[in-house]
């Protein structure tokens, strides 16, 4: 069953990391088990949240960098990490990091709030951000 999911996994990670915006291949027809899918879904949302760590740690406890410390966003309080120095915009934001407000903000940082800090342009491919942001909400 592992040798499945690495399969299955492996083409998804890859394809995430290669810049493309064209989709990757449907290889799930191999799929043996329901978890699955959320195991490929996790391995492909840690490939992509390595372009996510030069400014944000995401481990439980984890220091702030540049960026905030990610874990736990899901549900959080915009704005609340204990420790870190939002911008004046970020603050005023209010409201909680959701999958609506995740997908805004990773997709377009500045267009989502805007007069906020983060100099990321964000992330274009709306399959990729739906990947990211199930991985985001698993680190709990």
């Amino acid at each position: 069953m592992k040798r499945t999911v690495l399969m299955i996994a492996l083409p998804l990670a890859l394809a995430a990391c290669s810049g493309s915006d064209e989709p990757a291949a449907d290889t799930t027809a191999e799929a043996t088990t329901d978890t699955a899918p959320a195991e490929t879904a996790v391995a492909s949302g840690a490939d992509l949240f390595k372009q996510c760590v030069a400014c944000h740690t995401i481990d439980k406890g984890g220091r702030n960098a540049v960026g905030p410390n990610l874990h736990g966003i899901d549900g959080r309080a915009i704005a609340s990490v204990e420790g870190f120095n939002y911008s004046a915009a970020l603050k005023a934001k209010g409201g909680n990091w959701d999958d609506a407000a995740l997908d805004a903000y990773i997709a377009d940082p500045r267009a989502a709030v805007p007069g906020n800090k983060m100099a990321f342009a964000g992330v274009k491919d709306a399959e990729k951000r739906k990947v990211l942001v199930a991985y985001l909400k698993a680190q709990k």
